[in-house]
């Protein structure tokens, strides 16, 4: 098609692969694709969406025409469509010179994106619009077309090796043009101290037409960087936005913000309550767009870590690097670690306390790893070893103090809510604990914390600029000749930008946070244990089923006093591996807090003896009243947790019980009329024979009464005026109305008819049977005498 034609269907095509931005039309719905489901439609997805594929080629090729096309800011993430509307130009240089006001009757602000962008910024922006895609089946989001794509694009536009390969030109000879600078379509104001692009340092003076190829790659990875950083990662609120914000930025904004309150639309100034409302929206992150998140941190450590070492030689400094060697150095620090850590807090505040937290825990970890992704490779010999973290990376850890240290402590605060019993949770906490355990790294955490807490210089020509975002290259940084210092510096500006120059710090190694890992150690002691009651009450129930307990209740069934667990349905190796990781994570907290041994010990012995004489566990943490016991905020927790609960039994008349699911509620009925009517009839006979003292009076005593029943009700004054009943021996006829004891019948008489044994032969070999186990069951319980 001609360049125009294909101009005019370019937003359609775009729409019909990626959906709507109101998320009506799903388009190909890439992210429930997969190859083992629809494996055409995937190859095919994948095919014509890669980088040199169909779709690039028409970009680029409407690229090269600068073509422009809107992009409602409506759809654009919370703080930024809300900062637009504002007349507020955020920092992201992404957005400078985009920005316009609609045309006479128009509805909005629209960003005039050039061809690539409108592409990423739809591509980017489906993985939230698209939340309630219909899915006809389990769908794995790391085997999907959309993360395989994801993958691919940052493969291609971020390399690891060598450089991005140039776009195809349909021009011979010719390369396709960067975006030229476009005038304001309004006037702004900028957020924040924001960063000039690199590419515009690299042919701000260059004709678009002839531009430097090295320039055109840094343009290309520098906005999709930005696309995917400000899609995924920018949500939050207000208050947050406004913290990352330094003082007299605000004050700018705020003076702004009356200046334009009547000049534009004639609109009236947005009250406080309606600016708040604005900037804030109810953002929550599904499993799958952590997983993503997780794929860029990851393949963004391996970008910059593919940085090459500078030369020592003085003849190749005066060399400039080139701009992708320039973007690996600053790729992190200044594009991703600002939002991803507002991100992260985002969700260790929300994100609800089950498992699928396993998503977010790891891309934390992630992150927090830059030296697994570095590309040297330790040596075979050591790798059964732990690997030390190399000191190289002291800069690193300083630079990000505050995603080492409070997103453990908001770890901590998590762990301590959750039921470390879970195999899942477990392995979580033994996750953390491994990855902070490794060595010399609470070693590198702690000196970052002691360069935070160095005590100020006073240097009157250093005052002024204390806290700011640092430039590229720390370059400012390099007239101060004490380095550590210029450390201290470092650090403070980090956590000061992140948090506010009003934050109080709290030390990862200082004693507020070392007593709440000792409350995590005491869970995890108190979880052992009962992993350990759980995994011998298993064993327990299972070695006390027969054959013959099949036509009988059971206590636990008759008193209901057993809660389950998980690990009831997951088995006896699950509990154990609970117990490996609960073992090893505690391990590690004892190697990075450096716990008191005595203390530790002190704690399990605590735990242990948490059980009673008999092995029972005691009841949950209480304190008496007028009332009776009432729990207290721990034992409440102990009670939510399993780590303790009540023994409640059921202690009225059995035969009163409330009809169970197993059970035929019509035969419960008539059972219980029938055995009224024989307890009522033979209430003497029964009494005489249990009063016999010979082997015929314990049968009788062992079947028609219920000896712990009786004893509590003997001495039990609650439960003596509560009834008049009778409670001496009696005929009880309700287990008959259970279920399995009706499918055993039957399948009893099924056998004896398959041996031609009539039905009164099967109803004779079954009493016969039943009687011969009543009278061991008699020996057993009451014992028995040589002539007996």
């Amino acid at each position: 098609l001609s360049l125009k034609e294909l101009h005019g269907i370019f937003p359609w095509l775009v729409e019909s692969i990626f959906g709507s931005l109101d998320g009506i039309i799903v388009g190909w719905n890439l992210r429930c694709l997969q190859g083992r489901t629809n494996p055409t439609e995937y190859s095919v997805a994948l095919d014509f969406l890669d980088p040199s594929g169909p779709m690039m080629k028409l970009v680029y090729k409407l690229q090269a025409e600068e073509y422009r096309y809107d992009f409602p800011v409506s759809y654009l993430p919370g703080p930024v469509k809300a900062s637009i509307q504002e007349q507020v130009l955020p920092e992201c240089s992404l957005y400078h010179n985009k920005v316009q006001f609609p045309s006479s009757g128009g509805l909005g602000l629209n960003l005039a994106l050039n061809p690539f962008e409108y592409y990423m910024f739809y591509f980017a922006i489906s993985l939230i619009t698209q939340k309630n895609s219909p899915v006809t089946h389990h769908v794995s989001p790391s085997n999907s077309a959309y993360f395989i794509l994801v993958d691919t694009y940052l493969k291609c536009f971020l390399p690891t090796e060598g450089s991005v390969l140039p776009p195809p030109s349909s021009n011979p000879g010719g390369a396709i043009p960067s975006p030229a600078p476009r005038s304001p379509a309004v006037p702004f104001t900028s957020y924040g101290m924001h960063h000039t692009s690199l590419l515009k340092r690299h042919i701000a003076h260059q004709p678009s037409v002839n531009a430097d190829p090295a320039s055109q790659e840094i343009w290309r990875s520098e906005t999709l960087l930005q696309i995917f950083v400000e899609m995924w990662l920018h949500h939050y609120s207000l208050e947050m936005y406004q913290k990352m914000q330094s003082p007299h930025v605000k004050l700018e904004v705020l003076h702004y913000r009356l200046s334009i309150s009547s000049k534009h639309h004639g609109s009236p100034a947005q009250s406080s309550y309606q600016a708040l409302h604005a900037y804030q929206e109810s953002f929550k992150p599904t499993e799958e767009h952590v997983l993503v998140v997780r794929l860029l941190v990851k393949h963004l450590h391996a970008f910059s870590n593919s940085l090459k070492p500078e030369p020592l030689s003085p003849s190749a400094h005066s060399h400039t690097a080139s701009p992708l060697e320039e973007f690996k150095r600053v790729v992190i620090p200044r594009f991703v670690q600002q939002k991803l850590y507002i991100f992260l807090q985002h969700c260790f505040g929300h994100w609800p306390l089950d498992a699928s937290f396993r998503a977010v825990l790891e891309m934390w970890l992630s992150y927090l790893q830059p030296w697994r992704y570095a590309p040297e490779k330790p040596p075979q010999t050591a790798e059964l070893l732990p690997r030390s973290v190399p000191e190289k990376w002291a800069a690193f850890i300083q630079e990000n103090l505050l995603m080492y240290t409070k997103l453990f402590v908001g770890f901590l605060n998590r762990a301590l809510r959750t039921d470390l019993v879970s195999p899942k949770n477990a392995l979580m906490v033994f996750r953390v604990a491994k990855v902070f355990a490794q060595p010399n790294l609470a070693e590198m955490i702690l000196k970052g914390e002691q360069l935070f807490l160095e005590p100020e210089l006073v240097i009157p020509h250093r005052q002024h600029r204390l806290f700011m975002t640092p430039t590229l290259g720390g370059s400012f940084f390099s007239s101060w000749p004490p380095t550590i210092t210029d450390a201290s510096f470092k650090v403070k500006s980090h956590v000061y930008s992140l948090e506010g120059q009003d934050f109080q710090y709290k030390q990862m190694f200082g004693t507020e946070v070392r007593n709440l890992v000792l409350k995590l150690a005491q869970l995890i002691c108190q979880a052992q244990q009962t992993a350990k009651s759980i995994s011998d009450h298993s064993a327990e129930t299972l070695a006390s089923h027969s054959f013959f307990s099949w036509f009988k209740f059971t206590p636990s069934e008759m008193n209901g006093s057993y809660t389950g667990n998980d690990l009831d349905e997951i088995g006896h190796d699950s509990i154990k591996k609970t117990d490996e990781y609960l073992e090893k994570a505690l391990e590690y907290l004892c190697q990075i807090f450096k716990l008191n041994e005595a203390q530790l010990t002190q704690m399990m012995m605590k735990c242990g003896t948490a059980q009673d004489e008999n092995g029972k566990k005691q009841l949950p943490d209480c304190i008496e009243s007028e009332d009776g016991l009432i729990l207290t905020p721990l034992g409440r927790y102990q009670m939510i947790n399993g780590l303790r609960r009540f023994e409640v039994q059921y202690q009225g008349d059995t035969e009163l019980q409330p009809i169970r699911s197993y059970e035929n509620a019509t035969l419960v009925r008539l059972l219980y009329r029938l055995s009224s009517a024989l307890n009522e009839r033979f209430a003497d006979q029964m009494d005489v024979l249990c009063s016999r003292e010979d082997f015929v009076g314990r049968f009788c005593r062992y079947h028609l009464t219920n000896p712990h029943l009786v004893h509590r009700i003997r001495y039990s004054p609650v439960l003596k005026d509560r009834t008049n009943q009778n409670w001496g021996p009696r005929i009880s006829l309700r287990f008959l109305a259970s279920y399995r004891t009706l499918i055993s019948l039957l399948m009893m008489y099924f056998i004896a008819s398959w041996f031609y044994i009539g039905p009164v032969g099967c109803t004779f070999i079954i009493l016969f049977g039943y009687l011969l186990y009543a009278v061991i069951m008699t020996f057993f319980s009451e014992g028995w005498t040589p002539h007996e």
